[in-house]
């Protein structure tokens, strides 16, 4: 299959690494220029659990292709669009008049309405899905992440279509395990909130990486998840869709939080998880988290905890 990764941030690296490693023709959308400047070669640090029973520690000088045009008439089968949620609108518009015969992935975060923010594409042409896998740039631009077997697929169609039945191929074809998601919308709305919790911890101790161990911050991360469920309730979801996902919030939060601590610094592919994310000026988690205090604010739901983080996200703004 013919996939474009749209960019070249850490989710798009992993799997387009993956994807290409399974045989698929992949290359990467860059920016005019972008190509020369990050050269022929990538050094990639992959922790890779997709084979049962056996993590797979991969070092190596990886090439990946770039391409920085993407004319209407392309012959991509798969576009695989992984950016910032704050990101998604530009790149969905610079798509729609590009997007060919191609099927677009959605692979990103999401805490707006997702059919509306896919609005300016065909929808027959969209499938949904989410990665399990992450990490991170360390500071001489080699990518350490971690892959871990299941990747999460969803649809808002009653069967699913051929074009998502495709997308799930590619990723089988790559050693992925399929997960369905019966109430993607949910999900996704779900998990940022969740992604908020972590963040809020995070960026007010350093960085994910500095939540390693850490049962205090953890804890707090819990709390912060508690009072977040009211908000995604508040958008519509029905939380008893979504109950194992809910329940370490539900739970005393020491319990969580002492289960996430000994994984993180014991299981190595959580632990990788963390650590790779080390960069204290990355600006996702900061957006993530503006944007959830936001919506909680507009719809009068008290996330005393999240506000009291707001210092560490939104500095310069009254709390």
């Amino acid at each position: 299959m013919r996939i474009l990764m749209f960019g070249r941030g850490v989710v798009a690296a992993v799997y387009g690494w993956a994807l290409a490693g399974a045989g698929h023709d992949v290359e990467f959308y860059v920016r005019p220029g972008r190509a020369n400047a990050y050269g022929e070669s990538m050094d990639v640090d992959i922790l890779d659990s997709r084979r049962k029973g056996r993590d797979r520690h991969v070092r190596e000088a990886w090439s990946p292709r770039y391409c920085e045009e993407l004319a209407p008439e392309h012959d991509f089968d798969l576009i695989v669009l992984s950016v910032p949620h704050d990101r998604l609108p530009g790149a969905i518009e610079f798509l729609s008049t590009r997007i060919g015969n191609a099927t677009v992935l959605m692979f990103s975060n999401m805490w707006e309405e997702p059919l509306d923010v896919v609005a300016p594409l065909p929808l027959g042409q969209v499938a949904w899905g989410f990665p399990q896998g992450g990490g991170g740039y360390d500071d001489t631009g080699r990518l350490r992440a971690a892959l871990i077997p299941g990747v999460l697929f969803g649809s808002f169609n009653e069967a699913l279509t051929e074009r998502e039945l495709a997308a799930r191929g590619a990723f089988r074809q790559a050693g992925f395990r399929v997960r369905e998601q019966a109430d993607i919308r949910g999900w996704l709305l779900l998990h940022t909130a969740a992604g908020a919790s972590l963040y809020s911890q995070a960026l007010r101790h350093g960085t994910m990486a500095d939540l390693i161990g850490n049962m205090a911050a953890l804890r707090e991360a819990m709390l912060v998840g508690r009072e977040l469920l009211p908000v995604v309730e508040a958008r519509g979801v029905d939380l008893r869709r979504h109950w194992p996902a809910t329940l370490p919030y539900r739970l005393p939060s020491w319990l969580p939080a002492a289960a996430l601590s000994l994984a993180n610094r014991t299981v190595p592919i959580v632990h990788r998880t963390f650590e790779a994310h080390a960069d204290p000026d990355a600006e996702e988690p900061r957006v993530v988290c503006r944007d959830v205090l936001a919506e909680a604010r507009r719809l009068g739901v008290p996330t005393p905890g999240l506000s009291a983080a707001a210092p560490a996200f939104m500095p310069d703004q009254s709390c």
